[in-house]
């Protein structure tokens, strides 16, 4: 895990703590998952550079709560993933952090959480990490950006997590304040496979409230994001010092009833980026994208899921035609978009196994890594195909 090295200080520390307060101990409990799939994208590199038919799709994991009195608890998570050019190959802690209940009565829950704690801000970030609690193998793409999806996941910082109830329903007032390591092969999954140096984040800034009301089964919520990035050049690379910053706006909405569920998310997000690709470079412009997805509960054991899901790298270039034009025609139009339909099947045969299945139908390459400089040679089609099957066990 040699990414994840400077967060060796957090291990230290609360095993420490935990060590310390045995005597007080009220309750430890553990989980473990393990999932392997297969899975194919044609014509491009979204898993495989030569699109063929893959087996990485492995994720294993292991997680802990360890209850150290009433106020303190201990939770950590660490998993080993291969998902091809989605993310990086190998081991990485997802979540180790203190959690300290500030206020706890009937109508109020406070908890501030200290180290590298999770994103609570949408609807599926916080579950994304487990398997059998997304509700397909492949997340939509225009809010769950799988290039991003260890920076996205959670960050080392503050967060501060807030419940309460009164008339109107439930709330959820969620705050968090921190950084997230990026890795080698990460930066080159963003930049681009020329990028020989470090690309850092500056700060990560998350606020989300989600309304839960009394008179329905659902649940709507706005969350924030601010997020600044820096990248600092390797000495005679071809690329430059720069630095990104990130600005979102999230609206969700979940519904559930017996049978069925619907969940849709979307968002606005503002990027603007200097230098980097050259000294004088500049680019401010506003992504969005969105999700509309329905699953059927057949029965305890099967469901049924349908999504649409849309992405504008620049909602003033909604088709690409700039894109292409600004760089000389190297950049085909459709890397300027990406929208996907989706079909998947979820099966229960046997206690805490499920085989999940899904089949994508793609137009545009728009979040296909890398992402700065796309990868043109790879990806020549504008329309192409997923499918994917994944077997799961949790314990």
């Amino acid at each position: 895990m040699n990414h994840y090295d400077r967060y060796s200080f957090y291990l230290i520390l609360l095993i420490g703590v935990v060590t310390s307060s045995i005597v007080t101990a009220e309750e430890i409990s553990w989980h473990g998952f393990i999932a392997q799939g297969v899975i194919k994208a044609d014509k491009n590199n979204f898993v495989e550079d030569d699109g063929s038919t893959s087996l990485k799709l492995t994720e294993i994991g292991l997680n802990a709560s360890y209850r150290i009195n009433s106020r303190l608890r201990v939770a950590g998570q660490g998993v080993y993933l291969n998902g091809g050019n989605r993310y990086e190959e190998g081991p990485r802690i997802d979540y180790l952090f203190l959690d300290v209940s500030l206020l706890n009565t009937e109508k109020w829950h406070v908890n501030l959480q200290l180290g590298r704690n999770k994103n609570y801000q949408w609807l599926y970030s916080s579950t994304r990490d487990i398997p059998h609690t997304r509700p397909s193998i492949i997340l939509p793409q225009s809010i769950y950006f799988d290039v991003f999806r260890d920076v996205a996941l959670g960050s080392d910082g503050a967060a501060l997590l807030l419940n309460t109830t009164n008339s109107m329903g439930e709330w959820d007032l969620n705050w968090r304040y921190g950084t997230s390591p990026i890795a080698g092969g990460q930066t080159k999954n963003l930049l681009g496979e020329i990028a020989e140096g470090k690309l850092d984040q500056k700060y990560d800034h998350h606020l989300n409230v989600f309304w839960r009301p009394n008179f329905a089964n659902m649940q709507m919520g706005i969350s924030l994001l601010d997020a600044k990035f820096r990248y600092k050049s390797a000495t005679d690379e071809i690329l430059v010092d720069g630095k990104t910053r990130s600005q979102r706006v999230m609206l969700n909405f979940l519904y559930h009833s017996e049978n069925w569920d619907i969940a849709a998310e979307v968002m606005k997000e503002r990027v603007r980026q200097e230098g980097a690709l050259s000294p004088g470079f500049f680019n401010d412009s506003t992504a969005e994208g969105g999700y509309l997805q329905g699953r059927y509960f057949v029965n305890s054991s099967l469901t049924l899921l349908a999504r649409v899901d849309l992405f504008d790298r620049d909602r003033k270039d909604r088709n690409g035609i700039n894109l292409e034009k600004l760089t000389g025609g190297t950049v085909p139009r459709y890397f300027g978009f990406m929208d996907s339909a989706t079909l998947g099947l979820s099966w229960d045969f046997a206690k805490n196994w499920r085989v999940h299945s899904e089949f994508h139908r793609v137009k545009g390459t728009g979040r296909l890594a890398p992402i700065i400089i796309p990868n043109t040679e790879l990806n020549t089609d504008k329309y192409w195909n997923i499918w994917a099957i994944e077997v799961m066990h949790w314990f």
